[in-house]
């Protein structure tokens, strides 16, 4: 992630302003002149919260990302508008830790009904290896369904970096990534939306098991997919793994503090060189809204293969399935054939 783009705390304390401003001086808003057809009006971060929202809420919510396609979540500036658009939700979903411009603003907004997601399971560090199995946390829920205001997140992040990946003690955001962890996060948020709009709590207590069911199938063909594999490492250009590593016994190896985009070291890549020979690791696997430049120069230095493992940040045409389900089933694929699992 490119975290020197990301729009500073004070810029987004005036834009939040500027928000409230340019909100209060509006004739009319959406809830005002019924646009959303009395729809709850959920606001909701980037890609993997969006897409809770819209399964869980179904036809009774009308959900806006803040994180457009294709936009890399950590380098998220908020204009006014959708800092005012925050202030005008009945319902916002977000992973504190992940997007800093996002935390200030929501914290400034005076929604009731926020949800952090981090609060609905157990957040582990992760550095730029991880493996092992899990640890138990299997339907263990954390659940805040309120996400009370104020309130600080089981999670820390490095001044300077919008994006932690556990390396310097923070805990690891990318819950989403393991089915297990995202189902539990589905439980909690299910819960808060009964409670936001108790007229519709029966169909997200039934949108909840549906996906939950959904999610259960997932981890099933992971768990399946991943059993008997030839070698347990894979090499990732960005360390957003830790949580499925760990679910499914494998071990990620991590471009520690690089940035997606940017050229290894030479040190570094002599040292993926031996791992990957004494692992017999296979592939450097790139993400989807970055450059494989990293990749492919890891690559050709260590005479590895590349592919796309795609740590579900946003769908655009480019990515490997239209939905959050169908990009974890070529994830799926793509680490059969890069660990040789049968």
């Amino acid at each position: 992630m490119n975290v020197r783009r990301l729009i500073p705390t004070t810029a987004v304390a005036g834009a939040v302003a500027l928000g409230l401003t340019a909100l209060s001086a509006c004739s009319t808003s959406d809830a005002a002149d019924g646009s959303d057809g009395g729809k709850l009006k959920v606001t909701a971060s980037f890609y993997p919260m969006q897409f809770l929202a819209e399964k869980i809420g179904g036809e009774h919510v009308a959900v806006t990302s803040l994180t457009k396609p294709g936009v890399e979540p950590h380098d998220l500036e908020l204009t006014p508008r959708q800092i005012g658009s925050i202030s005008e939700s009945d319902y916002v979903l977000y992973l504190k830790g992940i997007q800093p411009a996002v935390d200030d603003a929501i914290k400034q907004s005076g929604v009731q009904n926020t949800v952090d997601a981090a609060t609905l399971t157990t957040l582990e560090n992760h550095g730029s290896e991880v493996s092992g199995h899990d640890h138990g946390h299997e339907g263990e829920e954390h659940a805040d369904e309120h996400g009370h205001e104020g309130e600080e997140a089981p999670e820390e992040h490095s001044e300077g970096d919008g994006h932690n990946h556990g390396e310097e003690g923070g805990a690891d955001p990318h819950i989403w990534l393991d089915p297990v962890k995202y189902a539990e996060v589905a439980k909690g948020v299910g819960k808060s939306l009964e409670k936001a709009d108790p007229d519709h709590a029966a169909d997200y207590k039934k949108n909840t098991a549906a996906l939950v069911a959904e999610l259960g199938e997932l981890n099933t063909a992971y768990e399946t997919g991943l059993k008997d594999p030839a070698t347990k490492t894979f090499i990732t250009t960005h360390s957003a793994f830790g949580y499925l590593a760990e679910r499914y016994g494998l071990t990620q190896q991590g471009i520690a503090g690089v940035d997606p985009e940017a050229e290894p070291s030479p040190a570094r890549i002599q040292e993926i060189h031996t791992i990957a020979e004494k692992e017999k690791a296979t592939t450097v696997f790139f993400e989807t809204l970055a450059s494989d430049r990293t990749a492919k120069t890891l690559a050709k230095d260590t005479g590895l293969k590349t592919g796309v493992l795609d740590p579900l940040e946003g769908i655009t045409d480019k990515s490997q399935g239209a939905d959050y389900i169908e990009v974890m089933e070529s994830n799926l694929a793509a680490l059969q054939k890069a660990l040789g699992a049968k």
